[in-house]
């Protein structure tokens, strides 16, 4: 008689092995392995070796181009984080933090695509159908082409798309569906993943788009295994606080497209719409106070002006604090280093806060001219004019070095009448901006 074979999978992760283990080496979780029955371990056979059942090695230059078809969700915002809008047969998850609004953007791109002749589905397994009704009222949703089915039982909604063709299919959400065919609870892994599969297979064989939204972990990444986010075609993360209006949804993966987009939505009472003025929406004008420097950064091929907050205080506490929101925590140590050797300002008796407005978070290195201005303002107390912008980053032998994309964000900061810009080099278009060359840190005290 054949010996039974043991596989354990942690419900964290997804990780297998054939023993047990008190804690995960994989995502440290304690406590997080069960047994697979026959059943579910044939599951996750299926579904590893989905990819590569019947495949053949084709020469590069007998395979044929296929133009990618799109069309649009009537969201601005939306179809600029997709590349251009939403391809048929492909499998989208949206992630996020519960109250950020993913399952209000989906209801309302919902009712959008419906008006313009679509057939939609929409599936909520933590709704009934009458409060996604309530919802539908205030966003303006109601449309004859938008039809709701609230139902956990992948079956059923696999039964339902063999009744009707749809051309646009939304699952709120992922976590809450379980298929009767695995007797794993909802949410665990080998459900996620066999349900995930399913979807995509139906995406490809009848061509349709599929919309998942996923529950996120307290580390702030979905919920489930690593393998959900490998299996989807594009993976789209909502940021922001529940309690502020701007939201920012970000690609993180786009098989289809770019993924250094960003939307930017504001919640209002009729739901999430495309902020249509965001030049302004990340900085304030109006105050001049010491502490505050205007950068601007690139979020794809956007341009967005940024204002940058310091504070430095006299600190009380052998250990001075340097916190940063919005930036990264090691390079603005690195920045305080440079301040204290170049341009000898005594930081170590001081706290340094740093905070960049509208809840985006700095990924380049553009904003460390702004930084070092903002930290010398606020250490001076002296305020620095909001028709100045500062571009440039800064080495650790004290340089400031150009960065990419000037041309676009000079003419950013011209539409929002800001006449002076501090860089390193001149920029080889012809500007109408007042500019200061600053091509070592030493020269930003000169400025001042």
């Amino acid at each position: 008689m054949a010996k039974k074979k043991v596989l354990f999978e942690c419900q964290h992760c997804g990780m297998t092995t054939p023993k047990w283990m008190g804690k995960c080496t994989n995502c440290g979780a304690w406590d997080s392995f069960i047994e697979l029955n026959e059943h579910q371990q044939e599951v996750i056979k299926q579904t590893k070796s989905s990819s590569s059942q019947g495949a053949k090695a084709v020469s590069i230059n007998q395979i044929k181009e296929e133009e990618i078809y799109r069309f649009s969700s009537s969201d601005p915002e939306l179809d600029t984080v997709l590349g251009g809008g939403i391809v048929p047969g492909s499998l989208t998850l949206i992630g996020g933090s519960p109250g950020v609004g993913k399952s209000t953007l989906l209801l309302k791109v919902g009712g959008l695509i419906s008006s313009g002749g679509r057939d939609v589905l929409y599936v909520s397994g933590e709704e009934s159908s009458s409060q996604i009704k309530l919802r539908a009222n205030r966003l303006g949703a109601n449309q004859d082409n938008l039809y709701l089915l609230s139902e956990i039982r992948l079956e059923q909604v696999l039964l339902e798309l063999e009744h009707h063709n749809y051309d646009f299919l939304i699952i709120d959400s992922i976590q809450t569906l379980y298929s009767e065919n695995i007797t794993s609870a909802p949410g665990s892994v080998t459900q996620v993943r066999q349900i995930t599969f399913e979807l995509m297979r139906i995406a490809k064989e009848k061509n349709l788009a599929i919309f998942i939204i996923g529950h996120i972990t307290k580390e702030g990444s979905i919920a489930g295994p690593r393998v959900l986010e490998h299996m989807v075609d594009t993976v789209l993360y909502f940021e922001g606080d529940s309690s502020q209006e701007l939201r920012i949804l970000r690609g993180f993966k786009n098989r289809f497209g770019p993924t250094s987009e960003i939307g930017v939505f504001e919640m209002r009472s009729d739901g999430l719409v495309s902020a249509t003025d965001i030049a302004s929406r990340f900085f304030n004008r109006d105050s001049n106070q010491a502490g505050s420097a205007l950068t601007v950064v690139m979020e794809g091929s956007r341009p967005i002006i940024l204002e940058v907050q310091a504070l430095v205080s006299e600190s009380h506490t052998p250990n001075s604090k340097r916190q940063a929101t919005g930036f990264d925590n090691n390079r603005l140590n690195m920045l305080l280093a440079l301040l204290e050797r170049k341009l000898e300002i005594p930081l170590s008796g001081y706290d340094v806060y740093i905070n960049v407005t509208g809840g985006i978070k700095i990924n380049e290195t553009s904003a460390d001219l702004a930084i070092l201005a903002a930290i010398i303002s606020s250490f001076r107390d002296r305020a620095i004019s909001k028709e100045t912008i500062f571009l440039g980053e800064v080495s650790l032998v004290g340089d400031v070095r150009e960065v990419f994309g000037l041309d676009a964000r000079l003419k950013e900061a011209q539409m929002q009448n800001i006449n002076k810009v501090l860089l390193s080099k001149k920029p080889l278009e012809k500007t109408n901006m007042k500019t200061f060359i600053v091509d070592e840190v030493t020269k930003l005290l000169e400025w001042y």
